[in-house]
């Protein structure tokens, strides 16, 4: 069984990988960005985009620990030409 320590982790990894969170009744729950989930003691937020694109959440997910399963990797978006700066 994972742990809200467990899943703080993972999120706190550097590099940072997107997720999928799978829960005990089969729902998914991707995590795109790191600052778009909040920890409780028994329970995350998790704020979910429209699109990849969306810079803001359009709804939030609240999911005991106790459900969550698993944690799967998402592949990693791609990377822009150049030197990042615009």
């Amino acid at each position: 069984m994972l742990t809200t320590d467990d899943i703080r982790v993972r999120i706190r990894q550097h590099p940072f990988r997107p997720l999928r969170i799978m829960t005990s009744s089969g729902e998914n729950y991707d995590v795109l960005h790191p600052d778009l989930i909040m920890f409780g003691k028994n329970e995350i937020t998790v704020g979910l985009l429209g699109s990849e694109s969306s810079k803001y959440y359009e709804q939030v997910a609240r999911i005991a620990v106790m459900h969550i399963t698993a944690l799967n990797d998402l592949p990693m978006p791609p990377t822009p030409p150049g030197n990042g700066k615009a």
